[in-house]
Parts: structure tokens; C-alpha cells; sequence
């Protein structure tokens, strides 16, 4: 992971995610990269905290197409509209949308409205672990987030911009503490989203039938181990229900079985994978825990219409 001065990780605070022409539909067979932070701002401040705004924004790689990032990000969306690609999960973002992406998270944003403006903050592992005075027990979720857009009200729509602002004013304004006060901010910040998060999902958890919960779980599960696991069996039994009843009700809740979730899962991370041309397709076989290339190479045809080593060569 990259990393700032004295070998801390940096943040990224930006007012404007993305300044360029609108988004146009991935093609079938489109990589997927994974950017350092640093492709979007090379440059960052001796705090490890940097800004960006809307004349700079639109440097670096293009966010229309599935990435993965290096970092993690807590943004606010304040106007226009967006619509977000997490994994397998289509988010509609609008004003008092509060959005958290991890590294691991494929992602895309297949629209972006010309009005859209927010705040956001990037971050490595780097600079969670590297400060101490950081209580990185708070931030666990960020691991297992199954939820990557909430709705805010208005009132923590203004309390988190107020946050961002804050921070942004201490930063650029001159005093004898200034790097406490701007680490600790960011710890506040990231405080008042743990709340935030832990609160709508205990909400969510209350108002969803036993299917919908149960449908969930097994997303979260699926997102845990889909590289890995491929049977619904894997899934019934961690579930402890019968593979039949975990089908249906997945067909039920959402429109796919669970086996076509999972074969998903494992397609989108195949080619994440494949897009890196350091590992062959035999390599890329064995991290998907495939029993051979060839047993990989027909599932992934199946699935994708053509073979991993044409989709190789077309990256």
C-alpha cells in the first residue's frame, strides 16, 4: 500500500470526486485495475492530508470503468445525482448520501450528473495502523461493510459536512498543533460514521423479513469467501439452512439463485485477476481454488462467453 512521509498512509479530501465528460458503459471485456492513491494525486501534504478541488479533480484514471483503489473513502454527496457499481450492488447516490468503499470493492461509476458535488476523504490501512492515537478497534466494520450507500437525514447530512469543513479549516490555518488537531479530526469524523453505520444497520436488520435477513447474510457470507467457495452447499450449511431453501429464498428476495450470485462473484474477481499480467492463467486458476486451468477455463467461458486466456489477451 502506499504510503506518506515517515511511512504513514494519506488521506484525500476532496470537494469535486470527478470533473470529466459523462460515463459511457464498460465494454465486455474491460480490465480491472487497481489504482494507488497516488494515481489520483501524486502529491500530498507533509501531514499526510491532502485537497483536491473541481480545477484538479479530474486527474488521473478514468472512474467510468470497474477499479479497484488501494484506499479506503468516506465521501458525502451534497447535489446532482450518481449511480454507483459496488461488487455485485447498484447504489443510486443523491444529495445526503453517505458512500464507503473499502479497497477490496470493485467498483464503477456508470453516472455522474454535471451538477454533482461532494466530499470525500481517502485513506489507506497505512494511515489507520501507523497512527496510535487512532482507535483502529472502532473501524472494523470498514472490513466487513455490506452496505456501501446510506441515506442520511438532514440533520447528519449537516453535521458530516460540517465535519469535512472543520477539518479542511484547520488544515490550511496555521497553528502550533496543527498535525494533532487534523489527525484527530479525521478520528472524529470516522467516529461519527461507525455511529452512523451501526445505527441505520440495526434499523435495516429490524424492518427486513426472515427472507430479506437471510438473503443478506448470505451476500455478506458470498463476499467473505465467493473467491474461494463455490457451492451453495458451502453457504446452506454456514447458514444452517438446506441448499434448496437458501435458493429459493435468494430467487425469492432478489430475482438470481444463490448459485447465480455466486458464479458472479467469482466471474468478477476472475477478471479483476486476469487483467494482472504478471499472473497466468494456471496462477489465477489456483487463487480461485479451481482443481485445474481447465476446470477454470470452462466455468469462466460459461459464464463470460469466452475463454480467460481471450479475455487475458484483450486487457
Amino acid at each position: 500500500m502506499s504510503a506518506g512521509p515517515g511511512g504513514t498512509g494519506y488521506v484525500r479530501l476532496n470537494r469535486y470526486f470527478y470533473a470529466g465528460p459523462p460515463f459511457t458503459p464498460p465494454i465486455v471485456m474491460q480490465r480491472i485495475p487497481t489504482y494507488p492513491l497516488q494515481s489520483f494525486a501524486p502529491r500530498h501534504g507533509a501531514l499526510g492530508v491532502y485537497f483536491v478541488d473541481h480545477s484538479t479533480s479530474s486527474d488521473g484514471p478514468p472512474l467510468g470503468l470497474p477499479y479497484r483503489g488501494d484506499y479506503y473513502k468516506i465521501g458525502l454527496c451534497l447535489q446532482g445525482r450518481a449511480e454507483l457499481k459496488a461488487n455485485l450492488e447498484t447504489y443510486a447516490i443523491g444529495p445526503g448520501s453517505l458512500m464507503i468503499v473499502t479497497p477490496h470493492t470493485i467498483k464503477e461509476w456508470t453516472h455522474l450528473s454535471a451538477d454533482y458535488d461532494g466530499l470525500s476523504v481517502f485513506f489507506t490501512r497505512d494511515f489507520l495502523t501507523a497512527h496510535r492515537h487512532l482507535d483502529v478497534s472502532q473501524f472494523n466494520f470498514l472490513e466487513s461493510v455490506g452496505t456501501h450507500v446510506l441515506p442520511l437525514s438532514a440533520a447528519q447530512t449537516a453535521e458530516l459536512q460540517a465535519c469535512f469543513d472543520y477539518l479542511r479549516q484547520k488544515y490550511h490555518a496555521p497553528h502550533p498543533y496543527r498535525e494533532t488537531l487534523v489527525k484527530n479530526l479525521i478520528n472524529n469524523l470516522l467516529c461519527e460514521v461507525v455511529a452512523i453505520y451501526d445505527q441505520q444497520r440495526a434499523a435495516l436488520r429490524a424492518s427486513q423479513t426472515r427472507a430479506q435477513l437471510l438473503t443478506a447474510e448470505f451476500k455478506h457470507l458470498l463476499g467473505t469467501h465467493g473467491a474461494a467457495e463455490r457451492s451453495v452447499q458451502f453457504y446452506a450449511e454456514r447458514l444452517c439452512i438446506t441448499p434448496k431453501h437458501l435458493t429459493e429464498t435468494v430467487k425469492d428476495t432478489t430475482g438470481k439463485t444463490a448459485g447465480e450470485w455466486i458464479a458472479e462473484a467469482v466471474v468478477l474477481e476472475a477478471q479483476a485477476l486476469l487483467q494482472n499480467q504478471q499472473l497466468t492463467v494456471a496462477q489465477v486458476a489456483d487463487l480461485l481454488h479451481f482443481t485445474d486451468q481447465s476446470a477454470f477455463s470452462r466455468f469462466f467461458r460459461k459464464n463470460r462467453g469466452l475463454s480467460p486466456t481471450a479475455y487475458k489477451q484483450a486487457c
